[in-house]
């Protein structure tokens, strides 16, 4: 019998926020390392697996980390959740309260530094790449590892769609097909009670997911978080379309980092908000209104989306594109090319330095695209752009 060389290890985690077509790109992965003859390692809960497992075969890691197989694939085939699970687990800045107990005697600071374990934990298992699949936060960590000797290949992922170096990330299509979905649905009772329909979406740093609702009509505003704008601006401009609408409502998408005079969202201890504006936005409105409505208020329907948005089987865009991620992740590998992210440029997958997640910010070009008048998506000339025409980059 044939005796097939192994040709090593893959380690691959999810780190973050879940998205739709997670699953589509481990599966894919791992399917491809098996038939290219390479063990593969799943790390369990992104990087928290590699903060907390123990360095000894005698402690059950179980909830750290499993080998793949065929079989652990097929059993998975219907998981539309991320099977290997996920966390905002940050090793180069965990709280002491988070540090495992195993280690609490060599790391005792309010805030530590376990990149050191992190990556004798890689060495201990004999991971030879790892594949970090993540948004900017999760990515910015791999680029550390990778700037410490560790062979990375990352694959963008996020609803906010934010990450430089890639026209696209895996989550962000099934979470506008979603919005809009949504807020179709959510209008007929804005229609029947001829009101404002206040719809909070994610985006901490860039609007593009309140932009393209906008563009598609379903909003005729949105307020993003690269322009600070007046609730009192806002407000007449709702008034006005909502006197142009038959159905007498009108809607504004609201980016959950966008801002107003006397409100600035809040970060939590990971730097992700604890709530955006959406709500008091509202509730702002609704004193406004009746400045610009002879004198009557009218009452709002707010609504986050939240993970409403980002459950669920993804779309075809988020079914196709990770397998495509995948097999250009695969392919660095073969060819020892590490140190880059799987990309989308001018609708080619390709690669990036990873180096980008770090040294670019990708956000709305406020100038060329969004009408700070109108709080609205500036008409744009699409020719030559590519699908996400509106980033600074």
């Amino acid at each position: 019998m044939k005796v097939f060389k192994n040709h090593g290890t893959i380690g691959i985690l999810t780190g973050g926020g879940d998205v739709p077509g997670l699953n589509p790109a481990i599966r894919r992965i791992v399917g491809s390392a098996i038939a290219q003859n390479y063990k593969v390692l799943g790390i369990k809960r992104g990087w928290a697996g590699l903060v907390e497992m123990v360095r000894s075969r005698n402690v059950d890691n179980r909830d750290c980390f499993e080998e793949f197989s065929q079989s652990v694939l097929n059993a998975t085939s219907m998981h539309v959740e991320t099977f290997l699970h996920s966390s905002r687990t940050k090793p180069s800045e965990l709280k002491a309260d988070d540090v495992p107990e195993h280690l609490k005697d060599l790391y005792n600071e309010p805030t530590n530094d376990l990149t050191p374990e992190v990556i004798k934990n890689i060495e201990y298992l004999g991971i030879d790449c790892l594949v970090v699949i993540g948004g900017d936060d999760t990515l910015k960590y791999a680029l550390r590892l990778h700037n410490e000797g560790v062979k990375i290949v990352g694959i963008p992922k996020t609803m906010d769609g934010d990450v430089p170096g890639t026209d696209y990330c895996l989550g962000f299509s099934t979470c506008i097909t979603r919005t809009i979905d949504l807020i179709n649905t959510l209008s007929v009772s804005a229609g029947s009670h001829e009101r404002f329909l206040v719809i909070e979406v994610f985006g901490r740093y860039a609007g593009f997911t309140a932009m393209l609702p906008a563009v598609v009509g379903v909003a005729t505003r949105c307020v993003i978080p690269e322009y600070k704008f007046s609730v009192n601006q806002l407000a007449e401009l709702l008034v006005e379309d909502r006197a142009k609408s038959p159905d007498h409502f009108s809607t504004v998408v609201v980016s959950e980092g966008a801002k107003f005079n006397g409100f600035e969202p809040q970060p939590d201890a990971t730097g992700h908000l604890t709530h955006g504006c959406g709500e008091e936005l509202a509730y702002r409105l609704r004193k406004a209104s009746a400045k610009y409505n002879g004198g009557k208020r009218i009452d709002t329907i707010f609504q986050n989306l939240g993970y409403l948005v980002r459950t669920g089987c993804p779309d075809f865009s988020d079914s196709i594109v990770p397998i495509g991620f995948a097999n250009v992740a695969m392919e660095s590998i073969l060819n020892k090319n590490f140190g880059v992210m799987t990309a989308l440029r001018s609708g080619k997958y390709t690669t990036s330095p990873l180096e980008v997640v770090a040294s670019e910010t990708k956000v709305v070009d406020v100038e060329k695209f969004y009408d700070t008048e109108l709080l609205c998506p500036k008409k744009a000339e699409f020719s030559g752009r590519q699908m996400m025409w509106m980033t600074s980059l």
